[in-house]
């Protein structure tokens, strides 16, 4: 496919579009979106708050926004293009790295580069192996049908990133529904302040001081008094980057986990193909990263000056929303971009964004997923739906896309 360079054209200056569009097919980004990249690229959207925001679709343009110095991601900006409520309580009294430029964003985010690199998150493999297994040993001396998001991909990435922050389990009914208000675009204002309050002036707030008093072999404990701990960050910083740690954490994991094994089973000829060559898994994973991205939201930035993107002027103080999960379907980076193709040559996709705000925690969401795949089809080779296909619900009012439930059986 070609895309045609111009400076402006109809759909950069139409009635901007109210943002998000449901989707169609629970499988695939709107249509309107995927569209939009064979024509303009750039269109201007209405977020839920009347705020208007350039709306980026195509692969070369996601990539030109993240790597460009020229867009903040400060989420302070009078203009930033907050998802939602809720992250706009969140990131407003507590800002994290994700929500800073530089140099303040790599100062704060090289305290956790060697907490998430691939070197200690190898040394982990032991312990997330035998997280997995106990819970699908659970799983099968249970009942069925069953949940397997509830009862595996959820619990899963909680526990790993509960054992590396010290962050008792034992909690995580009480953070992962302050979680789900955090990140839903139907919470209201009210809703979304008292889950933020909740969450971290008194539950964070609480583990804070119990580390302080107390210190563990965990992240936060290294952050507050250990090798980590810095006299120049505050208690909301550590707060910030505790909450974005705790919540970024399971989330994205959880629902691509998920969505992982339901699109397995839903091209079964790939699915018999990894069971016969579990070696593919990486290439695997990566196709599965590229193609179900639930991180639906977007990657939010502000211009700081103009900027011409994809031929498209974005003047200083405009809004950007750029959408990876509609760039890593864009036909003109990735052939038959809809197909789902495990034996598809690598190619780097946009699931854990770009630039210098690259996820910090890729290796460990890589890990996770690949463990999680190889161990459910490795002990569960029967495994498949307990209902059909269109009875299952999604969440597509949700900044991370995902399923309320995935009923299984064997």
């Amino acid at each position: 496919m070609t895309h045609h360079t111009q400076t402006r054209d109809q759909d950069t200056t139409a009635t901007p579009l109210a943002f998000p569009v449901a989707r169609q097919c629970p499988y695939h980004p709107p249509s309107a979106y995927t569209e939009l990249q064979d024509r303009s690229g750039l269109r201007q959207v209405r977020l839920w708050d009347g705020q208007v925001a350039w709306l980026v679709t195509r692969y070369a343009d996601f990539r030109a926004v993240l790597k460009d110095r020229r867009f903040s991601a400060d989420t302070r900006h009078p203009n930033f293009p907050n998802p939602n409520p809720g992250m706009q309580i969140a990131r407003g009294k507590y800002r994290a790295f994700v929500s800073m430029d530089e140099p303040e964003h790599n100062r704060h985010r090289r305290m956790l580069t060697a907490e998430f690199s691939r070197k200690r998150i190898e040394t982990l493999r032991p312990c997330i192996q035998t997280i997995i297994d106990e819970l699908v040993t659970d799983l099968l001396a249970g009942p069925r049908p069953v949940d397997f998001m509830r009862c595996v991909a959820l619990p899963f990435p909680s526990q790993v990133i509960c054992l590396m922050l010290g962050v008792p389990y034992e909690a995580h009914d009480f953070f992962q529904e302050r979680a789900a208000v955090l990140v839903s675009t139907t919470s209201t204002l009210e809703e979304a302040a008292l889950a933020s309050h909740e969450l971290i002036d008194v539950y964070l707030s609480d583990l804070i001081d119990q580390k302080i008093a107390q210190p563990q072999d965990d992240i936060i404990s290294r952050l507050v008094v250990g090798p980590l701990a810095h006299d120049d960050l505050d208690k909301g910083e550590l707060l910030a980057m505790t909450r974005l740690l705790l919540v970024a954490g399971h989330e994205t994991t959880a629902n691509t986990i998920t969505l992982s094994i339901l699109t397995l089973l839903r091209h079964p000829e790939q699915l018999a193909a990894l069971r016969e060559n579990p070696s593919l898994l990486p290439q695997a994973v990566s196709e599965l990263l590229r193609y179900l991205d639930p991180t639906q939201g977007g990657r939010r930035r502000v211009a700081s000056e103009d900027v011409m993107i994809g031929g498209q002027w974005i003047r200083a103080g405009e809004a950007v929303v750029a959408l990876n999960h509609v760039a890593d379907r864009d036909a003109a980076q990735f052939p038959d971009p809809h197909r789902f193709d495990i034996h598809r040559a690598p190619s780097y996709h946009l699931a854990f964004g770009d630039g210098i705000h690259q996820c910090l925690g890729q290796v460990l969401a890589q890990v996770e997923i690949e463990m999680a795949l190889a161990t459910v089809l490795r002990r569960i080779p029967s495994l498949r739906l307990a209902v059909p296909l269109e009875e299952l619900e999604f969440l597509d009012e949700r900044v991370v896309y995902g399923m309320r439930a995935m009923p299984i059986t064997w």
